[in-house]
């Protein structure tokens, strides 16, 4: 089976970043108004979590900066629910690798996974939260707003889900995630309003990011605009997300998928399928057959979402450790999307076979687009049929000549030439 030829485009729409992120950060905490309600020595637990946020160490180094600037005395407190295997030691791991670590901070990091019930929602359900946040003097997050993976709700992924599942710990994550998304949905903003009548949680900062994975926003919210301001947000935040160009496509090739590149290894948000239980997959883009050639090594392992693609390789297969892998789909409850597609030995069967199946059967009509990963769409390779299409968006422009994909002696892509501007170019070669 012939492969087409590919040309490069690149997504050229203006973005909106922020230029000074630690200058912004400070200037977010100065205008909180937050130095009158802080005393002196008083102990802040600053929650952060296991997202890939851009310039993360810079926001939280800041946010420390100023809460030492006003005499009180900040620590950081692992808010990530289930995530690192659900124990101290593998959040500790996690966080490091953000370059959140007392070595590069200065201050405790508190990553033990220990919670107590503080109340009970309208659901009468008990509401969770970390031990070592309600013993702080006051709590503040650090929190990216983003649309959800799993569910589309007034709120989504951002601060009240961070002060919900991510310091409601294991507990609190599991509790929701047994309710479907029903329990994200519906239940998390009323377990959110508990913990902002019962804890000393102040106000978080909000990070919104540009479809360049740059930091485009930072707005600090506080205790009582919560409910009010993060679906405002939201908004903004669905706004600025990375797309797909193209509402039909026969055969999408996905270099790595991984929890680096979104909570569901491939965002549902930019290929169009939910893939949950009982629960239409979106309008668009569609796509009918999916590739999906490794597991990023941030990723522990942990392959959740694997599903969502129709094809994969033997070796992406190989990389997962099931241990990761099924405590975090047994917890999220959805189930679909991680059973294991069908494998192959090598990139280029697994491409040809996608090409063989995706019902399309004239070769030369095939619309087959490849990306590194469900987050970095900046650069993609088009085929031909797709072209078209790219001349008529401003958005878009095409780079180069077209190309045939070169396979080493393995059979397999070489990623970090294909895309040198994503995270498998920029990865330092020792990961391997």
């Amino acid at each position: 089976m012939h492969i087409p030829a590919l040309t490069l485009v690149k997504q050229i729409a203006k973005q909106p970043e922020v230029k000074d992120v630690a200058g912004e950060t400070l200037l977010q905490w100065k205008n909180s108004g937050l130095h009158q309600k802080i005393k002196p020595g008083a102990n802040v637990a600053i929650g952060v979590g296991s997202r890939g946020i851009a310039n993360l160490a810079v926001i939280v180094k800041a946010t420390i900066e100023y809460f030492k600037g006003i005499g009180a005395k900040p620590f950081i407190v692992s808010a990530m629910g289930s995530h690192g295997g659900a124990n101290s030691q593998g959040q500790r791991e996690l966080l490091g690798e953000y370059g959140i670590s007392e070595e590069n901070l200065g201050v405790t990091v508190k990553t033990d996974m220990d919670s107590l019930v503080i109340g009970k929602n309208s659901w009468n359900e008990p509401v969770y939260w970390d031990k070592n946040a309600l013993a702080a003097d006051a709590v503040v997050t650090i929190s990216r707003i983003k649309p959800h993976t799993d569910f589309r709700g007034r709120f989504e992924s951002g601060i009240a889900k961070m002060l919900v599942i991510g310091l409601g710990k294991r507990e609190g994550a599991s509790q929701h995630h047994r309710w479907g998304f029903k329990g994200l949905r519906d239940m998390l903003p009323e377990t959110a309003k508990v913990i902002l009548e019962k804890t000393n949680f102040i106000g978080g900062l909000a990070v919104l990011e540009n479809a360049h994975e740059q930091t485009a926003k930072l707005e600090f919210v506080s205790t009582q605009n919560l409910m009010e301001v993060e679906p405002k947000l939201l908004d903004e935040a669905r706004q600025l997300l990375g797309k797909l160009p193209f509402h039909d496509i026969d055969l999408l090739v996905v270099g790595e998928i991984g929890k680096n590149y979104s909570g569901a290894g491939i965002d549902p948000n930019v290929v169009g399928r939910l893939l949950i239980e009982g629960q239409n997959d979106f309008e668009t883009p569609k796509i009918i057959r999916m590739c999906a050639l490794d597991l990023s090594p941030e990723s522990h392992g942990n392959g959740t979402g694997v599903g969502i693609a129709d094809l994969t390789t033997d070796k992406l297969l190989a990389s997962i450790d099931p241990v990761p892998f099924r405590m975090n789909n047994l917890t999220a409850c959805f189930l679909w999307r991680s059973k294991l597609p069908i494998a192959f030995p090598n990139d280029k069967e697994c491409i040809q076979t996608g090409l063989e199946t995706c019902w399309q059967p004239d070769l030369n009509a095939i619309r087959m687009v490849v990306v590194p990963n469900s987050l970095e769409l900046a650069e993609l390779y088009v085929s031909a049929p797709l072209l078209e299409e790219v001349r008529k968006n401003k958005d878009l422009a095409i780079s180069g000549d077209s190309f045939e994909l070169q396979f080493d002696d393995k059979g397999n892509l070489n990623q970090k030439a294909l895309f040198p501007h994503s995270a498998q170019g920029r990865r330092v070669s020792s990961h391997h």
